[in-house]
Formats: C-alpha cells, structure tokens, sequence
C-alpha cells in the first residue's frame, strides 16, 4: 500500500509486544530479537508507524527464530505516525536530513 489507504487503518502500536526487548543501540531505542551471538544480522526498518507496530515484531521474531539477530531501531524517536496529523504535516517533521548520526 501507499499513500492515504495505509493511513485508513493503523495498528494499534504496542511498546509491550512481541517476543524480544528494547535495548539502547547508540541514540536510539530499538527493539532486539534473536540471539546477540549469531554471526547473521538482519536491520529492519518501520514505515511511518514505527518500531512499537505489532506486526513488524512479528516478522523480526520471526525472522529471529530462524538464528538471525534482528534490529528494529526506533529513527522517529517515539514520535511515529498517528492520526492526529495529516501524513503530509508528519513527513515534513520527519525528514532524512536528521537521523541521529554525527558525522566524524
């Protein structure tokens, strides 16, 4: 989907779902499934409901019990989609330009 039909039903976001937890990973929160140990990774990016949506921890748990250690980091800084905003007035606020990243 794309555009104003995945706004007509959104998940409802959960900060307790899913098999694995929320680590601090640099600035961000991210939520961690799968053995720290594999020597296979995966990093999963959210759309614009971000890292609490229940199904996209499905799929990192998923994706986990199958020996990968996956990340889910949290770029909108608690601040993912809702409602409340029209989508455009949303993206505008969320940007590329600042994604937690210091330049060295």
């Amino acid at each position: 989907m794309s555009g104003r039909e995945c706004c007509e039903n959104p998940p409802a976001l959960s900060s307790s779902s899913g098999n694995g937890c929320v680590l601090q990973l640099g600035s961000f929160n991210t939520y961690v499934s799968g053995p720290s140990t594999s020597k296979l990774a995966i990093l999963l990016v959210s759309d614009v409901y971000g890292y609490e949506a229940p199904n996209l921890r499905k799929l990192a748990d998923k994706v986990a019990a199958a020996g990968y250690y996956v990340v889910v980091p949290d770029f909108f800084y608690g601040d993912p989609y809702t409602m409340e905003k029209t989508l455009s007035i949303w993206i505008q606020s969320h940007g590329t330009v600042n994604l937690g990243f210091v330049e060295t």
